[in-house]
């Protein structure tokens, strides 16, 4: 079984548990609509292939075995304006749930790492910028890792200049139940979120600004091999902005967050599907 084929069938098992539809047929019938874990199903391999969603679709018509995974014919495939539609029309709880059910693929071991990177906004034309006020040219992004398998836990996205220690705050808050410790770079330097994970039994494995002597001895006490393992978050983000590209296509802000998602989504399966 190939690559694509292992990761497709991942793909449609998750869809199919995020959003139902086990029974439902994938093409429309009488004319009917496309299951919703079809079109699910489909932007995940856009997002694999790197495509859009008009050069996707020409690539997956030369699938024949890749479609019938999915329960799909050549002849049954969406216009690429379906895919797009479908695309808006999920709420962003849908692709949430994928990335959570992604993430169990990997068994995480409760240990995680949090940093942020910035994805560039495709550039749009003069007009287009100067029409819809388009002045913020990347999309800050801050993720949750877990450290032994590398599986994205979950994702924030804003454009605003909040400070990391809030985003962190919010993203750990979140998943504190699932989580031992927690390391972060002096980013995240801020007493009150040390408490509050310690609040929730997860130890801030988070090293502290050199202002007093003392700092010196807290740093100490922090270093070591959980602490050192923080460096795998942006090895994931190196992994997606290589293999996924490091901008965003989409041209509003909610679409641009759930593209995000679903590149750490088909992250994820991927290295479930070689494993």
């Amino acid at each position: 079984m190939s690559k694509i084929s292992r990761f497709t069938s991942k793909a449609v098992t998750l869809a199919k548990n995020a959003v139902g539809g086990r029974g439902e047929v994938a093409a429309p019938e009488g004319g009917g609509s496309f299951a919703d874990y079809a079109l699910v199903s489909l932007h995940c391999l856009r997002v694999y292939l790197d495509e859009s969603c008009r050069n996707a679709l020409d690539l997956l018509s030369e699938m024949p075995h890749i479609l019938g995974e999915i329960g799909l014919k050549e002849g049954d495939l969406p216009d690429h304006s379906t895919l797009v539609k479908g695309f808006d029309r999920f709420e962003m709880k849908v692709w949430r749930v994928l990335l959570r059910l992604s993430s169990e693929l990997h068994d995480p071991s409760g240990h995680a790492t949090i940093d942020a990177t910035f994805f560039d906004r495709e550039n749009a034309s003069k007009h287009y910028c100067r029409r819809t006020n388009y002045r913020v040219q990347t999309r800050k992004t801050t993720a949750l890792v877990d450290t032994e398998t590398q599986a994205i836990l979950d994702v924030h996205c804003t454009t605003e200049k909040t400070h990391d220690t809030q985003l962190g705050w919010q993203v750990a808050c979140r998943n504190a139940g699932d989580l031992h410790s927690l390391a972060a770079d002096k980013g995240y330097d801020w007493m009150d979120l040390r408490e509050k994970l310690r609040e929730e039994d997860v130890r801030p494995l988070i090293k502290h600004r050199i202002f007093r002597p003392i700092d010196h001895a807290h740093n100490a006490r922090v270093d070591g091999p959980r602490y050192r393992q923080r460096s795998m978050c942006e090895t994931v983000f190196s992994s997606i902005k290589r293999t996924h590209g490091d901008a965003v296509r989409a041209r509003t802000w909610y679409r641009e967050f759930r593209e995000l998602v679903v590149k750490c989504v088909v992250h994820n399966i991927k290295r479930a599907a070689t494993q």
